[in-house]
């Protein structure tokens, strides 16, 4: 299931795209932004609270730029709604280092180009979200306006209609032209391609300022501990995170984003705290739906989740694309004793036994890694990681926190 770096960089290639970022090098944030005029408008578009039916709910108010532009809490999902109260299905993703160059590739778009690649494995790649169906953020921004569970405006019409009670409205003329308004397809267009401008032209979206950043400048050294979880980190025989989450820098000097932009069924467990989970009915099956719809048609779609950047994890508060855990820790020992210990993280059904990979059907239950390590194990061995390890592998992860000080 999982996709190397040579032939994920391949398809990339192919694809006519460039997805590992020239980073300008550590401490870039530091400099005050200059941004275009349309990422001006955009900049004051995220953090505007008016334009969400409740008039209490920005795009910073879940993605907080104080938090790795990720949720500022542990909720499992956020709250939104026109009156603040609905609960969303999914844990909020980190906005940082999101770049408009990753495409999605689906099963039959990587199939056609496998010919060219030796190995193909034909998974698909890229997109932005949990599930990668956005193919631009511009797209990705528009989405959470018209949630029902997010700023919940009816429709586009609805928006335009809030921006232009705004005390930016005048700008947004002058930059977009006088008659922007009359045709209401252009000038919302126009308002995502401004979100779209800022979260790319701002340096703190991809600041490049962690300690790991820093080391591979050659200006820190990370500690004992943190090279002994970097090891444990890259140990293909051991927590195998590399493979995922590639923390080796680019052929052209680029600093890693630790994800390969792969998709990955790793049988999180069902979390009580999702509303939505109350219907026994209802499961969150990834590329499979229920937002995406595009690929449901194809099973092995169902259960996987994009491999989110890794950069930054250690500031937050809850994991996984259900927000099932609420610590680091927990979600690391997750990883090495799901397998070793299934009771420990699964309830058990009617019949008293452990329910494996419960948050999906069990028809589509084959669809979850069992072949990759340190997901082989079997119930009662020995866990891959004690907890000196889990330990050190957190200490190695919180060098990727942006903000170092040397």
């Amino acid at each position: 299931m999982m996709v190397s770096a040579m032939r994920f960089a391949a398809l990339a290639v192919l694809a006519g795209a460039v997805l590992l970022p020239m980073s300008a090098g550590a401490g870039q944030a530091d400099a005050k932004p200059v941004y275009s005029d349309a990422a001006a408008l955009g900049k004051l578009m995220f953090f505007d609270a008016s334009l969400s039916a409740s008039g209490k709910m920005s795009c910073a108010s879940c993605h907080s730029p104080s938090h790795a532009y990720g949720p500022p809490n542990g909720l499992a999902a956020q709250l939104g709604g026109p009156d603040m109260r609905s609960q969303g299905t999914r844990a909020v993703p980190s906005l940082r280092y999101v770049l408009n160059r990753t495409p999605v590739w689906t099963h039959a778009q990587a199939a056609s180009l496998s010919e060219r690649i030796e190995d193909s494995d034909n998974a698909p790649v890229g997109g932005f979200g949990w599930d990668g169906r956005f193919n631009r953020l511009h797209d990705q921004a528009s989405f959470p306006l018209f949630n029902p569970d997010e700023m919940a405006n009816k429709d586009p019409a609805a928006v335009l209609a809030k921006l232009q009670r705004t005390p930016y409205t005048a700008r947004f003329k002058e930059v977009f032209g006088q008659n922007i308004f009359a045709d209401p397809t252009k000038a919302f267009a126009q308002a995502m391609y401004a979100i779209e401008r800022f979260e790319l032209e701002d340096p703190s979206f991809h600041p490049y300022t962690s300690k790991f950043d820093y080391y591979l400048d050659g200006k820190v050294q990370l500690t004992a501990q943190e090279l002994r979880g970097k090891k444990l980190f890259d140990d293909s025989a051991g927590g195998n995170c590399a493979s995922c989450h590639i923390d080796q820098s680019g052929v052209d000097g680029s600093h890693p984003l630790f994800t390969d932009f792969n998709f990955q069924a790793l049988g999180v467990p069902r979390n009580p705290e999702l509303r939505a989970n109350a219907d026994p009915k209802y499961f969150d099956m990834g590329l499979c739906g229920p937002l995406r719809t595009d690929q449901s048609s194809d099973k092995s779609n169902c259960g996987l989740f994009k491999s989110v950047s890794l950069r930054n994890t250690a500031t937050r508060q809850v994991f996984f694309h259900n927000g099932r855990f609420h610590t680091l820790k927990d979600a690391l020992r997750f990883y090495v004793q799901r397998d070793t210990n299934p009771g420990k993280w699964y309830a058990k059904d009617a019949h008293g036994k452990v329910d494996k990979f419960n948050d999906l059907p069990v028809a589509l239950r084959v669809n979850v890694d069992t072949t990759d390590e340190p997901l082989t194990r079997k119930a009662g061995e020995r866990p891959v990681w004690s907890e000196r390890d889990i330990d050190d592998v957190a200490a190695f992860l919180a060098t990727l926190n942006d903000g170092y000080k040397r």
